[in-house]
């Protein structure tokens, strides 16, 4: 027997007294983290168990599913009424993508051409959306479009020139430096499926940056990660980009020049904090 047994409550009812629930299994309710999972005997109870070998072929799943390219460009022109460009990066296929991120982060001499040879727009445009499946062609499929709805419903009341969406398969962050620069953006935001963990297989990036150009650093971009309505929601995501943006607009600069100095819409940073263990249960 362990020397803490004596710490632990009874079993719950109903678990015939087979399992040891842990006691911090009322702080479950505020995450989403595997914490308090109790025990049997001195092994994981089954259910955990499950739920661990479920969530993780999910993430794995996620990180190997294919765009649907060709559906979410149609999606997102009727969503937005902005043309969408279909480009690739220069890893040919998921298994070279994830062996050489190096090849992900730059286009294919393909869909390099195909932007070299696109008309110029004027003086160009202010701001770029690329779209990249990333680590998580799911987080693209599902939050890709209701996000750029919200942020663009912002951006209508401002006058920003708006360059076509560019979808990107097997696309890192940096390859949107490269197509911002081609479209001639003054600014570029990539959209890109994150790394999926334990628990968020759905996660959305967005990633800033301002004078796109080939070559650039992590330190050029400004990041707002967790966007998904489990998450950072669609809202909350579109205000801190706004403020970004119009903050980089006027500065003409972004990364860690660039601070987001914002409360969320729901959010006061001077409203009285309670300590959350006083509430439990």
């Amino acid at each position: 027997m362990n020397d803490d047994d004596h710490l632990l409550p009874a079993s719950p009812a109903g678990d015939d007294g087979v399992v040891t629930s842990n006691p911090w299994l009322s702080l479950r309710r505020f995450t989403a983290a595997r914490i308090a999972l109790g025990r049997s005997g001195v092994s994981q109870p089954t259910a955990p168990q499950l739920e661990f070998q479920l969530a993780h072929a999910r993430a794995r799943d996620a990180v190997h599913l294919a765009l649907d390219h060709t559906a979410l460009g149609d999606a997102l022109q009727a969503g937005t009424g902005l043309p969408c460009l279909a480009l690739h990066s220069a890893a040919a296929s998921r298994d070279i993508y994830l062996q050489r991120p190096d090849l992900g982060r730059r286009l294919d001499e393909a869909s390099r051409q195909a932007l070299l040879e696109r008309p110029r727009e004027g003086a160009g445009y202010d701001l770029a959306f690329v779209i990249a499946d990333g680590l998580s062609a799911l987080a693209i499929e599902q939050n890709a479009l209701p996000f750029l709805k919200v942020v663009m419903a912002r951006l209508a009341a401002e006058s920003w020139s708006l360059a076509p969406l560019s979808i990107v398969r097997q696309g890192r962050v940096a390859v949107g430096d490269e197509v911002g620069e081609l479209l001639g953006a003054r600014a570029v935001v990539v959209l890109v499926g994150e790394r999926p963990g334990l628990s968020s297989p759905d996660s959305m990036g967005l990633y800033l940056t301002w004078a796109p150009r080939t070559g650039l650093t992590d330190a050029a971009r400004n990041c707002i990660s967790n966007v998904r309505p489990a998450g950072l929601t669609y809202d909350d995501a579109a205000f801190k980009l706004h403020y970004l943006l119009s903050e980089s607009r006027q500065r003409q600069l972004s990364g860690v020049a660039l601070k987001d100095e914002t409360a969320t819409d729901n959010t006061t940073l001077d409203a009285p904090q309670r300590n959350f263990l006083l509430d439990l249960d």
